[in-house]
């Protein structure tokens, strides 16, 4: 059963609750008719039915028994819309997105909510478990001099309850981008993609937030002609209402924006440690460069005394000077010249 709760309400009291869809059909079909008795409507009365998740032939029952747009029917049997606000003859269709932070996942979850609001009736039909709007019914029925003013007062405690949820929500993100700054400066790798996830969460919400300055826009263009929700206690309330959505969207808009600096400044940091790494490792190898050019220096320099004395230690009969008298002297000065002939060209070339 996908209705959850269905009332007729005469003065902002709940005067009928039926017990089944179809009882539930035939006293809104009273209550828009001025009851069994056949008499006018009560410009106080209408009735209001709530439904979670239903399926397309109970939404098209409803448009049928409401005379509801079809457009506006399409719309909700196919759910994921914006945020708006339209106007199907005498019947408002209102579609809005509720949110809520989830702490242990640490995500953002979007939900979606559709009001039809007609001159003695209202349907809500949520296509998500939250918010639960069986709170927003208690409060309008502990207020029944609110609840009098009939759909419109539905719509602002919807309203009113969508825009509260959102606070818990910036919160959450809050939470989350201060948890992201720690990560930045601290410089955990696994950052960069957080704030990538954390914004594309932020942008969900925004396309939530942002489009309820239109139908508030919308509102107020309504308020503004005779007729159109005349009490102005309600219009206070739904003012009220309108700051805190206001307050919501620039906190919103505040945080892509905070985050897109986040981004810049990680990226900013992530190049000046691949720069001072790259630094590190270039002053590391101009050190082992330099160690190798010592190296390969010194074994040079021994390398040429051990060439002549390689040569001379040949033990072959016949040799130049091998009988002469000065051949060691003369070998072994040979050997001191060539190294000291090396070590002054590399110490020339600061080889050494």
């Amino acid at each position: 059963m996908s209705v959850i709760d269905n009332a007729v309400y005469v003065d902002g009291q709940r005067a009928a609750a039926p017990d089944s869809v179809d009882g539930a059909l035939a006293e809104l079909h009273r209550c828009r008719d001025g009851g069994s008795g056949g008499d006018e409507a009560n410009g106080n009365s209408f009735c209001w039915i709530g439904m979670l998740r239903p399926d397309e032939s109970e939404i098209q029952d409803l448009a049928a028994e409401f005379e509801l747009h079809s457009l506006a029917v399409e719309d909700t049997v196919n759910a994921h819309q914006r945020p708006k606000m339209e106007r199907y003859g005498d019947t408002e269709f209102v579609v809005l997105r509720p949110a809520r932070y989830v702490d242990r996942d640490e995500v953002v979850q979007i939900g979606e909510v559709h009001l039809f609001l007609g001159p003695n009736f209202v349907i809500t039909v949520r296509h998500a478990v939250e918010p639960e709007l069986g709170a927003v019914r208690e409060r309008l029925e502990r207020d029944p001099e609110l609840l009098s003013h009939g759909p419109m007062a539905v719509l602002y405690a919807v309203l009113d309850r969508v825009v509260d949820d959102y606070l818990p929500v910036l919160t959450g993100l809050q939470d989350d981008i201060d948890q992201i700054e720690e990560q930045v400066f601290r410089g955990d790798p696994a950052v960069s993609r957080r704030i990538y996830q954390l914004t594309r969460e932020v942008i969900a919400f925004q396309r939530a937030v942002e489009p309820l300055q239109e139908i508030f826009l919308e509102l107020r263009g309504r308020f503004a002609k005779s007729g159109e929700a005349p009490d102005v206690e309600l219009r206070r309330a739904m003012r009220d209402v309108i700051d805190h959505a206001t307050r919501v969207r620039e906190r919103v808009e505040g945080f892509r924006d905070l985050l897109g600096n986040i981004l810049t400044v990680n990226s900013t940091l992530v190049a000046q440690r691949q720069n001072e790494e790259m630094t590190r490792l270039s002053e590391a190898g101009y050190t082992q460069n330099e160690q190798m050019k010592r190296v390969s220096s010194w074994a040079a320099i021994l390398f040429a005394p051990s060439l002549v004395a390689g040569i001379y230690g040949m033990n072959f009969d016949y040799m130049p000077e091998l009988h002469w008298t000065l051949g060691y002297p003369m070998a072994f000065a040979l050997m001191l010249v060539l190294a000291g002939v090396l070590f002054a060209a590399f110490k020339h070339n600061d080889w050494l």
